[in-house]
């Protein structure tokens, strides 16, 4: 599918706000596409256990081969120079690299990702490495407790500094962590993702553990490297149903618990005083000396951006409108929150260089006669790329944008059963095929860099 003019000159017309060295990229993580879960010394994840309790996955499924992308490094960066890209985003195994979370190295797991950065290098694609995208090894869980001890902060400094150590002149960047409101209350509050409790109080505790690790990794990539280092946080901007002050209360406790909460002891270094009252007896223990340890100089935000939240407090709630549609999750597309948002950030907290990490859609994709029609995904696409020009020409310093995802893979507690990929996969033989918002992007990438070779000469 060519990018029609139709859908091409506005767009490419407002990314004249783009820097000319913006990046173009895609995105994908260890757990949901590398397979090879018990190959070559790697030690089982929480996400190996999650997947193995009845009744957590909702296909029943599991990570054990998942895209097998151990095995086709050479074949899926083939895809990646295809498209064009600028940049790839993934993230590193802990447990792939240390087993047991402490102690012994395993030489083939870093092996493994010594082959992944020669192969994106010889490609010309600039490797950012996320450290913590939420494969915990499972023997720091059975040992302490996981992210429930502060004990695990100098363990994940310890991997962060070896990372960084044998990788860090190679990478473009290195966050260090993935979304950590997931980690927290999707994993210790919800039971939706892993380890599947259930406790607000704990899964406060765990987001303050978190984010002392994330600090104290900040602190050893430094003394093993000059790479770029940022965190990457995913934001869901809260909006009020209706103009009712409890509506209202409602959305600021929503962007306080997802964005704020995160967001304040990084760049202010302290959380915020109404989510601390409105946890009460739930609230983490924090100390002065935890506080200076996150509130770290960083070089980069990253930002993950799918939807909003609608918040209604009436019964029964107020359903999004969703004028634009949803997404295959359930997500509402609301594409000008992301421009609202990535300015309103930039205006209260002047963070760093950002990334829009992740963005994408989960679509019902079908592959007929070996194509995939995805219209939906390209508009999804389309419209963001747009709020996020609009966002840079209102002042927002935007560096890049990661397409979510590279390939169809797992999607966490969903397994198989949703498509968020450029490349649809078939799990049973592993072939790839690029849908049309593969070509799409494709041809975009190259209508970008025509315009900017053009402006340079």
């Amino acid at each position: 599918m060519k990018l029609t003019e139709s859908t091409s000159a506005p767009l490419i017309e407002l990314c004249r706000s783009l820097r000319p060295d913006f990046q173009w990229g895609s995105a994908s993580s260890a757990a949901q596409i590398e397979g090879a879960a018990a190959l070559d010394g790697k030690g089982p994840s929480i996400w190996d256990r999650f997947c193995a309790e009845p009744g957590r996955i909702n296909d029943a499924s599991n990570i054990d081969v998942a895209c097998d992308h151990y095995h086709r490094v050479d074949s899926d960066v083939a895809l990646m120079q295809w498209l064009g890209l600028d940049a790839y985003r993934f993230s590193i195994s802990w447990p792939r690299v240390q087993p047991l979370g402490e102690g012994a190295w395993n030489e083939a797991g870093f092996a493994f990702y010594d082959r992944l950065l020669d192969a994106l290098l010889k490609a010309g694609i600039a490797p950012h490495a996320t450290l913590y995208h939420w494969d915990l090894p499972a023997a720091l869980h059975d040992s302490m407790g996981g992210w429930t001890s502060r004990d695990i902060v100098p363990r994940f400094a310890d991997y962060a500094h070896e990372v960084a150590r044998r990788f860090g002149s190679r990478l473009a960047s290195i966050a260090t962590l993935n979304e950590p409101w997931c980690v927290a209350t999707l994993g210790y509050e919800t039971a939706q993702f892993a380890p599947g409790l259930t406790s607000r109080a704990t899964a406060a505790q765990v987001s303050h553990h978190l984010m002392m690790a994330h600090g104290a990794a900040v602190l050893a990539v430094r003394s093993a490297c000059k790479t770029r280092l940022g965190v990457v946080l995913n934001h869901t901007p809260a909006f009020a149903a209706e103009a009712l002050e409890a509506d209202r209360r409602a959305a600021r406790i929503d962007d306080g618990l997802n964005v704020r909460w995160y967001m304040d002891p990084i760049f202010r270094g302290s959380y915020p005083a109404d989510i601390l009252d409105y946890l009460g007896a739930d609230a983490p223990q924090v100390s002065a000396e935890d506080l200076a340890l996150i509130h770290q100089p960083l070089d980069f935000l990253g930002v993950n951006f799918y939807t909003r939240s609608f918040i209604s407090t009436q019964q029964p709630p107020m359903a999004a409108p969703g004028k634009q549609g949803f997404t295959d999750m359930g997500w509402e597309i609301y594409p000008e929150a992301l421009t609202q948002h990535l300015v309103r950030i930039s205006r209260e907290y002047s963070p760093p260089p950002i990334y829009i990490t992740e963005n994408g859609m989960a679509n019902a994709d079908k592959l007929v006669d070996g194509r995939v029609a995805d219209v939906e995904r390209i508009q999804y696409v389309n419209e963001h790329l747009k709020a996020l020009a609009r966002a840079v020409a209102l002042g927002v310093d935007a560096r890049g944008y990661f397409y979510w995802s590279l390939l169809d893979n797992f999607e966490w507690n969903s397994g198989y059963t949703k498509r968020f990929g450029l490349f649809h996969v078939d799990y049973a033989t592993q072939e790839r095929v690029a849908k049309d918002s593969a070509l799409w992007y494709r041809d975009f990438i190259t209508a970008f860099k025509s315009r900017r070779t053009l402006k340079a000469s």
